[in-house]
């Protein structure tokens, strides 16, 4: 069983890829993410990326457009609110995965962004499966959400890039900004 895994970047690759693996599935990665600003950053990620998957023998596609106008296009009017900017991008990224899964003629599509304890996990369950059907394919979730830890564990022993934000502007305004990261908190309570 083939599957096309969109992929965010290494760290979150390595524990995700092995348990599709242990799974019994044919794992192809799949990296395309406008989202990821700056341009920076977006380069890092993609070149670690790459260099992981050649040093370990697997098979990667990557998308190198950096289409972050289209992104802000898409969340410009709902910037601030996290909880409707998400959905927007999980399903630009889901959308896109999804199309090339069915160009390349493979069955199945899953995201790295499942192993992240951070991300909406029904969200992504509900919206990939919707998406999938849509384009012909399968949507596998499964809950990669204990592995987080020994995935960013690995990648700190490869000494793999690790990134301290998802990746969009607004995240790493909220990760980096003192008045944005107090607001965030008060949000959540």
């Amino acid at each position: 069983m083939d599957l096309l895994l969109h992929t965010c970047c290494a760290p979150c690759s390595l524990f995700s890829w092995q348990a599709f693996q242990e799974k019994g599935y044919n794992v192809y990665g799949y990296f395309f993410n406008p989202n990821i600003h700056p341009y920076k950053e977006f380069s890092k990620r993609m070149e670690t990326l790459r260099a992981w998957a050649a040093q370990e023998g697997h098979k990667v596609f990557i998308d190198e457009r950096y289409l972050l106008e289209d992104y802000l296009q898409q969340v410009a009017a709902v910037a601030c609110a996290a909880e409707k900017r998400c959905p927007i991008c999980y399903r630009i990224r889901l959308e896109e995965t999804a199309r090339q899964a069915r160009a390349k003629g493979l069955k199945n599509i899953s995201t790295t962004l499942l192993i992240s304890p951070y991300q909406k996990h029904e969200l992504l369950r509900k919206m990939g499966a919707e998406i999938a059907q849509a384009h012909g394919v399968q949507f596998v979730y499964a809950d990669l959400r204990p592995g987080f830890r020994e995935s960013m564990n690995q990648a700190r022993e490869k000494n793999l890039y690790r990134q301290g934000y998802c990746g969009c502007i607004y995240s790493e305004k909220e990760r980096y900004h003192p008045e944005s990261r107090k607001l965030a908190k008060q949000k959540k309570r």
